[in-house]
């Protein structure tokens, strides 16, 4: 794991610099963010925020991008990512009847799915941009969750500069369970190109399904930012319900 969080880091290091984060922007300070109806659990040593629902579907797992850190603390509190279209989209997920968990980086994926899939199977990672290698890591690592979707992702070598790439760190194809790949046409986030998402649907072949994603606000100056292309703004309604007509699929 010690190595894997290495090249991780390696990697978002890049992509801050795609960003054109200065270091001072970069440790800016969030309001911290109360999850309503969420508790703060503990997996494997590591705090993450667990929204449970009355009667659920599923459940899903959500992987942040960036540096993948939420600063969980106690009371469904967490201080970063507030902003990432998967964490400000938590609620949307919860309302269609699912389960959700915020998980903090570092989070033992195998051990995240073993305790959401111990309160309601099925049980689907979703991951945006960087939260796509965390997503592979997993896979490598042991994690076995019934679904897996990627959006905005690190795919294959045409994605951009970056040597790591899920298609790289899994390897094969095999470990891949059914899976979306949702991405924006329009994304110029130069890690994510648009470019990538075909030679990585023809590696995997009949386990990856694409959908792309056109329109929405104008990109901002960053355009690997929340609310540029790459993290579908103004889209939040269409990204959500592309994800859950294939999780229900």
């Amino acid at each position: 794991m010690f190595g894997y969080q290495q090249r991780a880091m390696r990697a978002f290091s890049a992509l801050a610099v795609a960003w054109g984060l200065a270091a001072s922007s970069a440790v800016q300070a969030e309001t911290p963010i109360t999850v309503k109806g969420g508790e703060t659990i503990t997996i494997a040593g590591i705090r993450s925020i667990l929204i449970r629902v009355p009667t659920p579907k599923g459940s899903v797992i959500l992987l942040t991008g960036g540096d993948g850190r939420l600063e969980v603390g106690s009371g469904a509190r967490f201080g970063k990512a507030g902003d990432n279209v998967l964490i400000r989209n938590r609620d949307a997920f919860a309302a269609q009847g699912y389960n959700v968990l915020l998980a903090e980086l570092g989070t033992n994926l195998s051990a995240a799915v073993d305790h959401m899939a111990a309160i309601k199977r099925p049980v689907i990672v979703i991951a945006t941009s960087m939260g796509t290698m965390r997503a592979a890591q997993g896979l490598v690592e042991g994690a076995m969750p019934d679904r897996l979707v990627l959006t905005s992702g690190l795919l294959s070598k045409a994605s951009g500069p970056n040597d790591n790439t899920v298609q790289s760190t899994l390897g094969t194809p095999n470990r891949l369970p059914r899976t979306l790949a949702l991405h924006h046409r329009e994304d110029r986030c130069r890690l994510t190109l648009p470019a990538g998402v075909t030679p990585f649907q023809a590696w995997a072949g009949g386990r990856v399904q694409v959908e792309w994603v056109s329109g929405g606000l104008t990109d901002e100056a960053n355009p690997c930012r929340f609310n540029a292309h790459h993290g579908f703004a103004g889209q939040d309604e269409e990204f959500v319900a592309r994800i859950v007509k294939f999780m229900m699929r």
